[in-house]
């Protein structure tokens, strides 16, 4: 009777730590997903405000992403030597002097250097060092049944928080009309609460648990789940470099260069495009549970490429705006997916190594895309890094469907 509840107890204990844990990463996916909704659409504004051209804007944009890329797999071999607390709050105190970097140095070769060491993000996805952690010890805390949900609470509350940080790109245009702050010293006050989000986030990681030594020997490098991580790896890689020739940063300044759209104009819209990705995650859920995360995946992400691809040839903004919001309703649906299958698909020893693996060249690839964005918005802005990126986000949904189709996770074994 004793041993009963003994075990009881220790179950219930097991639970409330693993709900207070999720709940943790949630609040810091939240603030993180704030402060990239609105830095992602003023980076380029800023960085025009500065002097520079469209084409340094890429540069800079694929700076921040390939800079990401290198500290990211340098978490992935070296993690299972630390514990998550510790580099969470490492990563924490970089967002800080990103910000306070940005915010406080305007000459371009400085700037470089920043978005390469740095933690600033062109999109209001995330692509950062916290990604591979955050999804290490979220998996960690969530059994099969529950994982794809968890992973999908987890991008709404990203999407959902980062839409309406999206909406606080427009503060720069109220500070300037109503507090007579100037242009440049508005847009520097937004990066310095920035870093303030930064030193909000790390308080939130000094109260996750400590990890005993236990849980840092379960820890261990790619082994079993090898071939198949690479493989996925490949393929993310595809989907990201298509993803980098659209990330936010670029879709504002081709909006801002075809129709002079203002900031608080793009906030809106991006406010929106991120209500509807955070809508499309708990019915990627029910999707998956019914056809399997693989096909969630690849018959989401087909009809939100064709749509991308028919953004450039609207005659009107409406008609730009209503294709872009008609595929944020369903690009982001294979986010959740996605995560909750490589980690189904390794054994959890894995788990950290292969969410590094399979982000870190996803991140490589996607730096490629601001680069090349750049330079065909400044020779054009009729729109062609769109169709190109729906182009090619459609060949990796084939791909990714005969890759993956003798490979199930546990949940879709039974």
């Amino acid at each position: 009777m004793r041993s009963s509840a003994s075990s009881s107890s220790l179950l219930h204990a097991a639970e409330a730590e693993n709900r207070f844990v999720s709940r943790r990463l949630l609040l810091s996916r939240g603030l993180r997903a704030f402060a990239d909704g609105y830095v992602s659409l003023l980076l380029p504004i800023y960085l025009l405000s500065l002097g520079l051209s469209p084409f340094h804007v890429g540069v800079l944009a694929t700076a921040t992403l390939l800079g990401s890329g290198v500290l990211t797999l340098g978490v992935g071999f070296y993690a299972h030597r630390f514990k998550y607390r510790t580099l969470l709050l490492a990563a924490a105190a970089l967002t800080v002097a990103t910000g306070v970097g940005f915010a406080t140095i305007t000459d371009f070769w400085p700037l470089l250097c920043i978005a390469l060491v740095g933690t600033a993000n062109p999109s209001r996805g995330d692509a950062s060092v916290f990604l591979p952690l955050e999804h290490a010890v979220l998996s960690g805390h969530v059994d099969d049944a529950e994982r794809t949900a968890a992973f999908a609470r987890y991008s709404l509350v990203g999407s959902l928080v980062g839409a309406f940080g999206s909406l606080a790109a427009g503060a720069p245009d109220l500070l300037v009309a109503k507090a007579g702050v100037d242009p440049k010293g508005a847009l520097q006050a937004m990066f310095f609460l920035y870093a303030a989000i930064g030193a909000s986030a790390a308080l939130v990681y000094t109260t996750l648990p400590k990890e005993g030594h236990a849980a840092r020997r379960r820890a261990a490098p790619l082994k079993k789940s090898k071939s198949m991580v690479y493989k996925l790896a490949a393929l993310f890689s595809l989907d990201a470099f298509s993803g980098g020739l659209i990330l936010d940063s670029m879709v504002v300044l081709w909006l801002y260069q075809k129709f002079e759209l203002s900031t608080a104009v793009a906030g809106t819209i991006f406010l929106w495009a991120g209500i509807l990705s955070a809508i499309s995650y708990p019915i990627a859920v029910r999707i998956a549970r019914r056809f399997g995360l693989v096909n969630t995946m690849v018959f989401t992400h087909m009809p939100s490429s064709a749509f991308l691809i028919l953004v450039p040839f609207m005659p009107t903004l409406g008609w730009a705006i209503a294709m872009l919001l008609a595929r944020s309703a369903l690009s982001q649906m294979d986010v959740p997916t996605r995560t909750s299958y490589v980690m189904a698909i390794v054994p959890p020893e894995e788990r950290p190594a292969a969410a590094s693996v399979t982000t870190v060249p996803r991140t490589l690839a996607s730096a490629a895309g601001p680069l090349v964005a750049g330079y065909l918005l400044a020779i054009s802005s009729f729109g062609v890094p769109l169709i190109v990126a729906g182009c090619l986000k459609i060949t990796y949904d084939f791909m990714l469907l005969f890759t993956c189709r003798n490979v199930k996770p546990p949940e879709e074994l039974t």
